[in-house]
């Protein structure tokens, strides 16, 4: 008998709601400790350097992403040799990708940071961070784009394993270089970058493996340049929600320098980790619906895409209202965690729950929403759920704080998220009403 398109959900959606979560604990764990053992400052220099760290993760999701969706598309039209070219493509792209990502941001990284208003203390902080994670810049890479590939070749579960060996590799080194020896943010890093090189080491190493469906061996790695364009086109809008998520986060850093102090950038660092791990929930159930919802693309079973999509986008929205509704009752707890001692900096991480977090559920629509595009190969309307979402913040991030100061800038983005989720709703029902009323039907691939 077949397995329900349900429990292959689920099955997929578990393990990587788990693996995404724990891959989560690199950031979320790097902001505890330096929370409560560099304190305020220390919370402002990791935000400040977010946004470039941001933009290495989107580049490893680009190539992840596209190469995993095209892959299983490839596996659902029965074309082995072609996905195991595609995955090979995708893994040799990494490997060119590394070194001249590194060097642009080496160059250009001190500017960015004095921009976002970063000075003395939390520059200094800011710099220990960054310099450390762009050598290593070759397994942030490989350690964001190794799951998804791993999803799609049928291992979800090792997927999720290798995020746990990273996170505990990674708790443990915290501890040691920021709390025992008192290296502050350049103990983070390297912790950070020790773990990332276990995951990525490990994730590729399973492909040349016995195990791996898609067995690659050495003669097989080489790229294949007719593929870089769909792979690049498929994934871009993961690229470009990393990449508008890291300009947010500076245009915030800059806003609150100018608005406010320092504090408030520390402040907002809490609200980002935080916020983290919502987001990484729906990344993971976005990213566990993926493989399912383009292998039954490839198959042209339109029956189960509009299933995997009603069950994603529910757990997305459900839970995401349901974490809203914690927050705004235990908004110290929440905020305690990461730092218990300095009262003003909770009051303004408290004041930023209450404005900025009120539409965090809609996050959880627009990523599904994104991902169901990658899925069925609509990239173009993925990138428009990614940059739509840059575009309308922009001006309510220019005007709110002219009309209302630093409340304006916490109220920004809730505001944005409402405008583009209205639009958004009205593209994704247009678009699957057609799935719906039509259930034997290929789907479009425009």
């Amino acid at each position: 008998m077949q397995t329900s398109i349900y429990k292959q959900f689920w099955k997929y959606a578990i393990p990587t709601v788990a693996a995404m979560l724990v891959n989560g604990l690199y950031q979320v764990v790097d902001g505890i400790f330096i929370g409560r053992y560099v304190g305020a400052e220390g919370l402002a220099g990791i935000n400040v350097s977010w946004p470039v760290i941001g933009s290495i993760l989107g580049i490893g999701m680009l190539v992840g992403v596209g190469t995993g969706a095209l892959a299983s598309i490839k596996q659902g039209e029965q074309k082995e040799s072609e996905a195991k070219s595609i995955l090979a493509t995708g893994l040799v792209l990494l490997a060119v990708l590394a070194p001249i990502v590194a060097t642009i941001l080496f160059l250009f990284s001190d500017s960015f940071l004095l921009w976002q208003g970063a000075t003395g203390r939390i520059y200094e902080l800011g710099t220990q961070y960054l310099h450390i994670l762009i050598y290593a810049c070759v397994f942030s890479l490989g350690s964001i784009a190794v799951p998804f590939l791993l999803r799609n070749d049928g291992s979800p579960n090792l997927a999720t394993i290798l995020m746990i060996i990273g996170a505990i590799i990674n708790i443990v080194l915290d501890y040691i270089f920021i709390a025992w020896l008192g290296w502050e943010l350049r103990g983070a890093a390297i912790a950070t970058a020790i773990a990332q090189f276990v995951v990525t080491l490990l994730g590729v190493g399973y492909f040349f493996s016995s195990k791996a469906s898609m067995r690659l061996t050495f003669s097989d790695m080489r790229i294949q340049f007719a593929v870089v364009p769909q792979i690049v086109v498929i994934g871009a809008s993961s690229f470009f929600m990393y990449a508008y998520g890291s300009m947010m986060v500076a245009l915030h850093n800059n806003l609150f320098a100018d608005y406010g102090d320092a504090l408030l950038i520390g402040a907002y660092a809490i609200l980002g980790y935080i916020v983290t791990v919502y987001y990484l929930v729906v990344e993971g159930i976005a990213n566990g619906m993926q493989p399912l919802v383009s292998y039954n693309h490839g198959a042209r079973n339109t029956d189960n895409i509009r299933k995997l999509l009603k069950v994603a986008m529910g757990s997305a929205v459900l839970g995401g209202i349901a974490f809203v509704v914690l927050l705004n009752l235990f908004p110290r707890e929440f905020v305690s965690v990461f730092n218990s001692s300095d009262e003003q900096l909770i009051e303004n991480a408290i004041i930023g729950v209450r404005l900025h977090m009120f539409a965090m559920f809609l996050d959880g629509f627009l990523v599904v929403a994104g991902a169901y595009y990658q899925s069925v190969n609509k990239g173009s309307k993925a990138m428009f759920v990614t940059i739509g979402n840059m575009l309308i913040q922009l001006p309510f991030l220019l005007i709110m704080p002219k009309l209302m100061g630093v409340p304006g800038i916490w109220i920004a983005y809730p505001l944005s998220n409402i405008a583009l989720s209205v639009v958004v709703m009205w593209m994704l029902w247009r678009d699957t009403k057609k799935i719906i009323l039509a259930p034997d039907q290929p789907v479009s691939v425009h």
